[in-house]
């Protein structure tokens, strides 16, 4: 069905019960992961993540508790937090070999807020 839809491109997901994700965006420049970006990945627990469509973000996919989205600009910096009522599309590209499973990121959003 998901193929056969005229609607957006390609797969998705629809974020909450417990799974969120941190969007990072247009942190990837030339193929480099952004300084703030960087920190931002590794301050995270080993969970998925993958390079989003436009190839110049990623996506950081865990365990959130729901609650209203959040969306961060400063300077180059951009980061949204998102834990329900959200849709996000998915590309499968895993960024730098990430594991498959989710971890808890509810630590990493209180470092960023």
């Amino acid at each position: 069905m998901a193929r056969q839809s005229t609607l957006g491109t390609g797969l998705g997901f629809a974020l909450g019960e417990g799974i969120g994700c941190i969007d990072l965006d247009h942190c990837i420049i030339d193929g480099v992961v952004a300084e703030w970006a960087r920190a931002i990945l590794d301050s995270c627990p080993p969970t998925y993540i993958e390079v989003s469509q436009s190839g110049e973000g990623l996506h950081i996919f865990g365990l959130l508790p729901e609650g209203s989205g959040r969306n961060i600009r400063s300077g180059e910096m951009a980061i949204e937090f998102y834990s329900a009522g959200r849709y996000i599309a998915v590309t499968g590209n895993s960024f730098e070999g990430s594991p498959t499973r989710l971890a808890d990121l509810s630590g990493v959003v209180a470092s960023v807020v």
